[in-house]
């Protein structure tokens, strides 16, 4: 099975990726790795800041790391905020069938009482080292636009709202 966990800044997605590799024992690929690694290596002319072309640049090797997972029957979780929208449209069903989607999305209502909290976890699994960028208009803004499309696309997402939680079952 292969997991893809995205949603917006802040979310929890490797929070969660770790958490189900430590239940499940599953590895996971962390897509903001990879992206710092193509960077740092010269092999791309991006930076961090141009999400929308990395996003279609990460993609179009993510989405064949997956083929190859599947094919190899092997069981893999990918996390990051640069899986687009429309990213069944890249396989058939023969490999949707093997491929678990969730979206992390928090409610206006949790962003507004936790941001104190949001920012507190930050580095629980990863160091940031400038977080200056996340602000609550952001995290609303990020979170609104995320569930929107989730609906748009017709995907499924987890809605934190009142409390922290994201048990997920494989």
């Amino acid at each position: 099975m292969i997991v893809l966990i995205t949603g917006a800044s802040h979310t929890g997605k490797t929070l969660l990726a770790q958490s189900l590799l430590e239940k499940y024992k599953y590895p996971y690929l962390s897509v903001d790795l990879l992206k710092m690694g193509l960077i740092r290596s010269g092999k791309t002319h991006l930076t961090p800041y141009d999400d929308n072309e990395l996003t279609v640049y990460l993609w179009d090797i993510v989405k064949e790391i997956i083929k190859t997972a599947v094919e190899n029957k092997q069981n893999l979780i990918i996390e990051g905020c640069y899986i687009p929208f429309d990213w069944k449209k890249s396989f058939d069903e023969k490999y949707l069938c093997e491929i678990k989607y969730i979206c992390l999305v928090m409610s206006e209502e949790y962003i507004t009482n936790h941001f104190n909290d949001i920012v507190g976890y930050a580095n629980v699994i990863e160091n940031r080292i400038d977080d200056s960028d996340f602000t609550v208009d952001f995290a609303l803004r990020e979170n609104q636009y995320y569930y929107q499309k989730c609906m748009e696309y017709g995907l499924d997402c987890i809605v934190i709202d009142r409390e922290y939680k994201t048990e997920v079952l494989l």
